[in-house]
């Protein structure tokens, strides 16, 4: 009997272990990406650009907020959700970034803690791309500690007025709608801000090295009014916004997966033709070490985040399991981007080749929504019960 071949990007055939709307999301999103978006990425890259004609692609397709019910969002599976930020990454980390924000980080605090009038107000819009969002947590100072938040909330009336500024925060210079986080005397709430309030500016950070093709920024608020209708009702305490990282730190557990495979992918067409000494790059020994190492993680990978989507989907999955995930899986994908950067030669630093482009992008993964350190750490208290932070 002949033997099987096996897939390079799927060496355990997970695909087998998807259903069959798991793969028709996979096969939709893998072709948008192939056609729309590898296609232009790199220049977008290159200029410092998002690419904002890509929104309205990723609205038609169902994949903003896609794993929310109603609102006219499409309700698809975890795992379905996952796969579209890997296909996304696969693309580029910036267009993955997007969709996390917008479906993650605004529209899922909207869906789980707002009120019935906000959800109705913003999640329609949200889900066909014609409102951007934001979200307001991170603050120059606090990195790691966001209970060190210096922006803050106090009541006037009937309103709010918030004061205080953010850092770091994907999509500021093109979002609509900002859900902000403010210290009041109650704790850490949430607020949903519109661009044009007054008081409430966004400016944009330039000359980035890394996620060039995403819009980041920084958010002011400066006497901002905020009327009572527009505090999330159901966000009390800081547990609110850490549990919509946890929603967004899944979808990068899968998205790093597809920019691994893309270098991988790339990596393998070139060591086959490049041709040193006789003989292709490929029929070296060191060479196919290093690309049984790659596929290695990369195996590991798929099968860590399918388990962590089919926990998801069972309402079982806890913090500390995405932890595990994001910390093994970008750490796996940064290593396996510098490892193709640094076989393709020369070549490696050149634009015409993916790997450098996904390489600098992960240095940017590997430290948001939560550094490498502080996924260990929080697996280190869930082995002995002890917080080291």
């Amino acid at each position: 009997m002949p033997q099987k071949t096996l897939d390079p990007m799927d060496l355990y055939d997970v695909r087998g272990l998807l259903d069959e709307q798991e793969r028709l999301v996979q096969d939709a999103v893998a072709r948008m990406v192939d056609d729309k978006v590898l296609p232009t990425i790199g220049r977008a890259f290159a200029d410092h650009r998002f690419p904002r004609e890509l929104v309205g692609e990723l609205a038609s397709m169902g994949l903003l907020g896609s794993s929310l019910e109603g609102y006219g969002c499409a309700g698809m599976n975890a795992v379905s959700s996952g796969l579209i930020c890997q296909e996304l990454e696969r693309g580029d980390s910036a267009l993955r970034s997007f969709v996390s924000v917008q479906s993650s980080l605004c529209m899922y605090p909207i869906y789980t803690y707002g009120s019935d009038a906000q959800k109705e107000r913003y999640l329609p819009s949200m889900a066909r791309g014609e409102t951007i969002g934001c979200f307001g947590l991170t603050e120059s100072h606090g990195g790691s500690d966001p209970a060190n938040m210096k922006t803050h909330a106090k009541r006037r009336g009937g309103d709010w007025v918030l004061n205080g500024s953010k850092m770091w925060i994907t999509n500021a210079p093109i979002a609509d709608l900002c859900v902000a986080w403010a210290m009041t005397e109650d704790g850490v709430r949430g607020f949903l801000v519109e661009k044009g309030t007054r008081g409430f500016t966004a400016s944009e950070i330039h000359d980035k090295f890394s996620l060039r093709a995403s819009a980041t920024g920084a958010l002011f608020f400066d006497e901002v009014v905020v009327p009572e209708s527009h505090r999330l009702p159901g966000a009390v305490g800081l547990k609110a916004p850490l549990s919509c990282l946890t929603q967004a730190r899944y979808g990068i557990a899968w998205g790093v997966i597809g920019a691994a495979q893309a270098c991988l992918a790339q990596l393998i067409d070139y060591t086959k033709t490049r041709v040193l000494f006789g003989r292709p790059l490929a029929a070296n020994q060191l060479i196919q070490v290093r690309l049984a190492e790659m596929a290695r993680r990369i195996t590991t990978a798929q099968l860590l985040v399918l388990q962590l989507g089919r926990l998801k989907d069972r309402g079982a999955m806890t913090p500390a399991q995405v932890s595990l995930a994001k910390w093994n899986n970008v750490r796996a994908a940064l290593d396996i981007a510098r490892d193709c950067r640094d076989m393709l030669g020369g070549a490696g630093i050149s634009a015409e080749y993916a790997p450098i482009r996904h390489m600098l992008n992960l240095e940017s993964v590997v430290t948001y929504e939560g550094t490498e350190s502080i996924h260990q750490l929080s697996i280190g208290r869930e082995l002995t019960g002890i917080s080291a932070f």
